[in-house]
């Protein structure tokens, strides 16, 4: 499994229903268990996003789909970045030339 990052923003429609944020939030962990992905934390933050969500997904195309399924919701606006682990890391920089 890859791990992914998602650093999102609120749209407006987002923040006219921020009391449902939580909520929404079991909403993407059950709809990305469809899909094969693992939500393993979704965090609220302070600063140039609003939320953090640390995803496993089993290739490219199960993220992509998670992270346009949430886009499609209307309530957030995402960057995703793929995170490569400490061994992950070791693996890539010993395929180097």
């Amino acid at each position: 499994m890859a791990l992914y990052i998602a650093l999102n923003n609120f749209t407006d429609q987002g923040v006219r229903n921020i009391k449902d944020t939580a909520k929404r939030s079991d909403a993407v962990r059950d709809m990305a268990k469809k899909l094969g992905v693992t939500v393993k934390e979704v965090f609220w933050t302070m600063g140039s996003y609003d939320t953090v969500i640390v995803f496993d997904a089993p290739d490219d195309a199960a993220a992509a789909a998670v992270v346009a399924s949430i886009g499609a919701a209307g309530n957030l606006r995402t960057m995703t970045l793929r995170a490569f682990s400490q061994a992950e890391i070791n693996e890539v920089l010993a395929k180097m030339a």
